[in-house]
């Protein structure tokens, strides 16, 4: 069974900083991969993806343009999100999904993805 594991969430005032990571088995070494959040009563929503080559083409939701930056080190499985200058609004379960195989496309549509993590909380409040 295929695992993502997120990490890193946790509470800050608004204008702090978080970095959420995730971490995947090794098969899913060249896949898209993508955060999503969801708040709740809300639809799940994806805030940035990468493709599966080095080049590492992205895609940011417009609420996470200049704020959010993903990375993925395919040496280490390891995909982050750094998330700074934070609102209230970013408040939300965030996820780690893989669409395996090549895509040089990243998606921020959620039913592209196959797997997906348990999620980690980000609060953001004063």
């Amino acid at each position: 069974q295929v695992r993502l594991e997120e990490s890193g969430g946790g509470s800050v005032q608004p204008g702090g900083s978080l970095r959420v990571s995730c971490v995947a088995p090794g098969s899913l070494y060249r896949s898209c991969m993508g955060w999503f959040r969801q708040a709740p009563g809300k639809e799940r929503e994806g805030v940035a993806a990468i493709d599966s080559e080095e080049v590492g083409r992205t895609r940011y939701a417009e609420s996470a343009k200049g704020r959010f930056t993903i990375t993925k080190d395919n040496a280490k499985n390891t995909l982050n999100l750094e998330m700074n200058n934070l609102r209230p609004e970013d408040t939300a379960l965030y996820y780690c999904a893989a669409k395996p195989g090549v895509c040089w496309i990243p998606s921020l549509y959620a039913p592209d993805y196959t797997y997906w993590g348990q999620g980690t909380q980000v609060t953001i409040s004063s």
